[in-house]
């Protein structure tokens, strides 16, 4: 019998590890969101915020945002609701729904 842990890929997201970040649930107008804060030397790549539509630059501190439940379409594809993440300026997220 292996002795190794399996892929994080292939454990389920609740036991997945963290990346440069801590999580947590926030209840808005429209429902239950997990909320993980991503430090800025976590951050490698750039994203758009969908909250103002600007760029957030490698390095910076922002949060990632998915719904608590998938969509529909999600849900009826197979998709989990990570596949719905996005990476809001924190600012942004604060000021939202």
């Amino acid at each position: 019998m292996s002795r190794r842990k399996p892929s994080k890929w292939q454990r389920p997201v609740s036991d997945r590890p963290l990346l440069g970040g801590t999580q947590s649930r926030e209840a808005k107008a429209d429902g239950e969101w997990n909320v993980r804060r991503v430090s800025g030397s976590a951050s490698a790549k750039s994203y758009r915020c969908p909250g103002c539509d600007q760029q957030i630059p490698p390095a910076t501190p922002h949060v990632v945002v998915w719904p608590d439940n998938p969509s529909l379409l999600g849900a009826l594809g197979g998709a989990q609701s990570l596949d719905e993440r996005r990476h809001w300026h924190t600012a942004c997220w604060q000021r939202s729904r």
